[in-house]
């Protein structure tokens, strides 16, 4: 039966040397041989560099800021689906979530469909609790979230250095002595708030692995992969999928006690003395390198599409082990004029009729 047309609304254009999901999720969607319609892109920056490019988006428009609150973005979105009717949104930024669980019911009446995970599992991944996970038989390093910096000083009692600080959104440091762990508390506490969270260090190898539940704790689909390159802030600018039975069992553990619905990214650490896997971190999201499930045999952005919209997805067979990824930087030309329109008018539509 002939699929008919959908418009898909994705977010995070970023696409910087801190690259925001949305252009590698559209690129993955617009590369399924089922995909017919258009693309649009949700932006918060009239300089996200997703806006402009080719073969990307076909129309976009800019988004309020989730700090303003799920009204605003509801709103924004009723103008947008009154322009150009939305049939799936595919949120692709962690601080985007919570807003869109608050207005999940919303949308579907409106006729607009999402893949979000339950509110519950959400909190539970949070960086601040997932510590808590050992409770549900999820291999994870020690953690305490840290409310008070006087707390720094008594990390002796129950943490051997090194220990990792983290933010509650962003950034992560290794720190190998109470002063530096203080340092770090306080350049963190400073941009992220609080609380800033302590974790064990494990000493091993790290896998980031992208991956897809069902919901019922099933696995749509998982690529594992190993960073070969990284950014000075950390981030994968190249990477290998690579192939472990264990630790495919690990995570298809993970999805399960956590009944995971939707894309996320798991963050694991292969113990070096032991082998055992350790979860250090879940991003609620398709990462930024997930256009490399394509290349691995399995396009996880456009089955996420296909979940939102109630169709039946079987399970992916195993990826293709030795598929590489390199992150590239080219300088692009556009027209003032689709600036102009974005600055000025908060979209640029390029078709302004259904596909």
């Amino acid at each position: 039966m002939k699929r008919k047309n959908i418009n898909i609304a994705v977010s995070g254009l970023n696409a910087t040397d801190n690259p925001g999901p949305g252009v590698p999720v559209i690129r993955s969607i617009r590369e399924s041989e089922e995909f017919q319609g258009t693309i649009t892109g949700l932006a918060y920056d009239p300089l996200d560099p997703g806006i402009y490019m080719r073969d990307v988006c076909d129309n976009v428009f800019l988004m309020p800021y989730p700090s303003e609150g799920a009204e605003n973005i509801l709103e924004r979105i009723r103008y947008i689906h009154a322009q150009k009717p939305i049939d799936v949104i595919i949120s692709t930024l962690d601080s985007e979530l919570e807003a869109y669980l608050k207005i999940s019911q919303d949308l579907f009446e409106m006729g607009i469909h999402t893949f979000l995970p339950a509110e519950d599992a959400l909190k539970l991944r949070s960086k601040s609790r997932l510590h808590e996970l050992s409770k549900i038989g999820i291999s994870v390093p020690k953690g305490k979230a840290v409310t008070d910096i006087t707390a720094i000083y008594q990390l002796e009692e129950d943490f051997n250095f090194p220990v990792v600080v983290k933010g509650q959104f962003y950034e992560a440091y290794i720190a190998h002595s109470v002063m530096e762990a203080v340092q770090y508390f306080s350049k963190i506490s400073s941009r992220w708030g609080l609380p800033v969270i302590i974790q064990e260090y494990i000493i091993g190898v790290e896998y980031d692995i992208v991956a897809l539940g069902d919901g019922d704790g099933g696995l749509v689909g998982a690529v594992p992969m190993k960073k070969m390159q990284l950014t000075d802030k950390g981030k994968a600018w190249g990477g290998i999928t690579v192939d472990d039975p264990d630790m495919n069992e690990f995570v298809r553990h993970t999805i399960r006690k956590l009944k995971w619905r939707g894309p996320c990214e798991l963050e694991v650490m292969k113990e070096k003395a032991t082998g055992k896997y350790y979860l250090i971190e879940i991003n609620p999201r398709f990462p930024a390198w997930c256009y490399l499930s394509v290349g691995a045999g399995q396009n996880l952005p456009w089955a996420a599409v296909k979940l939102a919209l109630g169709e039946t997805t079987h399970p992916f067979p195993p990826c293709k082990v030795g598929a590489l990824f390199l992150r590239n930087s080219v300088d692009c030309v556009y027209p003032l004029s689709e600036y102009q329109s974005v600055i000025t008018r908060g979209e640029l539509v390029r078709i302004t009729t259904d596909a």
